[in-house]
């Protein structure tokens, strides 16, 4: 799953949701409902650092398979909204496959 662009870009992509989950579903109650603002710094910190592996993985997979705006636009929105990534990922898979 390494050894191409998209696998990597699925990897990356599935980590960086899960850590937009912990931000939004765990850490910001914590920091606002129970004043612990320590959650969401560390948490932050590590969804910013996957969010710009996510897009630097998909910089490489546009210069790698060659994808329009389009592709990319839809990748991108994908890793803003929650579960998004997730949802993504089977078109992903779905590519992935085809270049096998």
């Amino acid at each position: 799953m390494f050894k191409s662009s998209i696998g990597r870009l699925r990897i990356i992509g599935i980590i960086e949701g899960i850590s937009f989950l912990l931000l939004l579903g765990i850490a910001m109650p914590l920091k606002y409902i129970w004043q612990m603002p320590l959650a969401v710094r560390v948490v932050g910190s590590a969804h910013g650092i996957l969010f710009v592996l996510f897009l630097y993985a998909l910089i490489q997979v546009k210069f790698d398979r060659k994808w329009d705006f389009v592709k990319m636009s839809k990748a991108l929105i994908a890793s803003l909204l929650p579960f998004g990534t997730f949802i993504y990922d089977k078109q992903l898979k779905e590519e992935q496959e085809a270049i096998s």
